[in-house]
């Protein structure tokens, strides 16, 4: 199992909406694939269909509090089936307890690993959707991941903060996870039509070349409606231009990254 971690600290990048995206689009290609929403609000939760998720349970908080006690898991346990195929482990907001609980852990960053070591077995994928911030459940993320994916808004004040976000992955893979590669950076929410946009892209093209993803998410009313609707992009706009880009994204991710990897050298050093 390949376990893939979408993480920025700037909160509105799209990292939900590329997690359910992808996860969906790596299923569509027969890839067995877990997502596992690691952020307190749920919305992951909610994008793959379950409306309340302040009323379900167990929940990532309840999985990862029996690893801390040192208790069995069934079989399953706190797995759900959305109805595109895709298995999720889901999030409310009793994951902010879950944050104050890993201060006092032993081991507390390697919890989540530990989690998914349980059922690595059953999947080729998981996906982590992080929480908009480097706390210590994004830093679990980190630690439990093989690589991470960084979702950045093609807008100034997103850009800056990638290399906060790129240290904190160089201090994790020195310290606790040799193995963590960046995949690499996905552009978002990018409109075209504006010179900001257009500049900041070749910014960053730039500034991190052979580490951008080649595809990049374009600006759409239809993307922001997944989370109202419940619905992947490929249910909602199957024909879309968000759709189309989402399925170029999940090539890369399926060919390892060649495109992005022909010239590049390991950004996490």
């Amino acid at each position: 199992m390949k376990t893939i971690a979408l993480a920025n600290q700037k909160g509105g990048v799209g990292k939900t909406t590329t997690a359910a995206s992808l996860g969906v689009g790596l299923c569509r290609q027969g890839k067995k694939v877990l997502l596992i929403d690691a952020d307190a609000q749920g919305n992951l939760t909610q994008m793959m269909g379950w409306s309340q998720p302040d009323e379900l349970s167990p929940t990532l908080s309840d999985l990862m509090a029996k690893i801390i006690t040192d208790k069995p898991l069934a079989s399953g346990e706190g797995i759900l089936r959305s109805r595109e195929g895709v298995d999720l482990v889901p999030a409310n907001i009793d994951l902010s307890a879950m944050e104050v609980t890993l201060v006092n852990t032993m081991s507390r960053e390697t919890v989540l690993r530990q989690l998914l070591a349980t059922v690595s077995d059953r999947y080729d994928y998981a996906i982590i959707d992080c929480m908009p911030s480097l706390g210590m459940l994004t830093i679990n993320a980190l630690t439990a991941a093989d690589s991470v994916i960084i979702p950045v808004q093609a807008q100034y004040l997103p850009a800056k903060g990638l290399e906060q976000l790129l240290k904190t992955v160089v201090r994790v893979k020195r310290q606790l996870n040799p193995s963590l590669e960046i995949d690499g950076i996905l552009l978002t929410m990018v409109d075209e039509r504006t010179r900001l946009a257009k500049g900041i892209v070749d910014s960053i093209r730039s500034t991190y070349s052979g580490h951008v993803f080649a595809a990049q998410i374009p600006r759409s009313v239809r993307a922001a409606e997944i989370s109202v609707a419940e619905k992947s992009i490929y249910d909602l706009d199957g024909n879309g231009k968000v759709a189309a880009a989402y399925n170029e994204l999940t090539r890369e991710v399926l060919n390892g990254g060649k495109q992005i990897r022909r010239h590049r050298s390991d950004l996490a050093r």
